[in-house]
């Protein structure tokens, strides 16, 4: 092997074990009060954040959708699909703006620390109108009931939820923004502490002038 085809066979075998780790993580969801039982936290975003700062985007994708056929394969879904599919989606919802961001500050700490920040809200919007649009009424058919008899249903956990824009202002962005914060903030300081104990190569640092990471 040359120089690229042993960091590509590194990156390749990384990118596997943390798919892996991913999928383990995605399986281990648990519900929070308050929150409609299709809403559950995990913490299967972490690897993939890693993966898209040691390796880049490539690797993070990778990560995502390798997690939700592990999911699929060893738990199934309780949510008729519908919450894999959205974690499909929420894929370009989350690696674009961060490595967009990332690269356009010079892949410094606080470039990664602010194309974070930036991608919360970002992911957290858009995700409402997916919510609205499409994984909702998804769901409501799947189970054979109408929308707004979902929404009754979680009402009972959350009796200020009435119709769909409060299930979205109670329900959709409390929720992303504690599973998505939690994800991200772990994510980052994972892979910070993991590099500098060299079990991931350094990505990025304060030093402006540090090169790019090199794409999956």
């Amino acid at each position: 092997f040359n120089m690229k085809q042993k960091w590509s066979m590194r990156v390749f075998v990384s990118t596997a074990m943390l798919a892996a780790l991913a999928g383990v993580l995605m399986s281990m969801e648990f519900s929070i009060p308050m929150m409609p039982m299709f809403y559950k936290i995990d913490f299967s975003d972490v690897p993939s954040v890693i993966a898209l700062f040691a390796f880049g985007p490539l690797s993070a994708i990778v990560v995502e959708i390798i997690k939700v056929l592990i999911k699929l394969i060893t738990v199934g879904s309780n949510t008729a699909y519908v919450g894999e599919f959205a974690n499909l989606i929420g894929i370009v919802l989350y690696i674009v703006p961060i490595w967009f961001i990332f690269q356009k500050m010079k892949y410094t700490k606080k470039a990664a620390r602010v194309s974070l920040a930036v991608s919360l809200p970002v992911r957290i919007a858009v995700s409402c109108c997916i919510n609205a649009f499409i994984t909702l009424p998804l769901y409501a058919k799947a189970i054979n009931l109408p929308l707004n008899q979902v929404i009754q249903t979680v009402a009972k956990m959350n009796p200020s939820i009435t119709n769909l824009f409060t299930f979205i202002v109670l329900a959709t962005v409390p929720f992303n923004l504690i599973k998505v914060g939690l994800n991200y903030i772990i994510g980052y300081i994972l892979y910070d502490r993991l590099a500098a104990v060299h079990i991931f190569e350094r990505r990025f640092s304060d030093d402006k002038k540090l090169q790019g990471p090199d794409q999956a």
